[in-house]
């Protein structure tokens, strides 16, 4: 396997990113959720708390493809669109880029990158449930 750690990596440097921007939240003193509602403390927060729900689920379901020997390209395509999709919403989010059209774009993305990734997986599952059965 060596299309998914390429990705898992790169995915980890923003993740990084976003968690340090709430750390530095803490040191200046809020604790503990997002300050009364204060928006630029939620959307901060919320990005990093978006990209730890979305991510691990895409890059379990990218390895159990590339395991499967599902094509590189395919896997290609489906970690590149997934690095754009995180990229778009985090920077939206937590930095104030674009916010609607980087949220809506991100997320769109991240849901395809999802629903492709299911379908590859549940197609591989059949397919070996078949194979299996023969």
């Amino acid at each position: 396997m060596f299309v998914t750690p390429l990705y898992a990596g790169l995915l980890t440097l923003f993740f990084v990113l976003l968690s340090v921007r709430v750390v530095n939240l803490r040191r200046r003193g809020i604790i503990f959720g997002d300050n009364n509602g204060e928006i630029g403390v939620t959307r901060i927060v919320r990005a990093q708390g978006n990209f730890a729900e979305y991510v691990p689920l895409a890059l379990l379901m990218m390895a159990v493809l590339e395991a499967s020997r599902h094509s590189i390209y395919v896997l290609h395509a489906l970690g590149i669109a997934l690095v754009v999709a995180r990229l778009l919403h985090g920077f939206a989010l937590s930095f104030g880029w674009q916010p609607r059209n980087g949220r809506i774009a991100g997320a769109a993305l991240t849901f395809a990158v999802l629903l492709i990734e299911a379908v590859l997986c549940l197609y591989q599952g059949v397919r070996g449930q078949m194979a299996w059965m023969q």
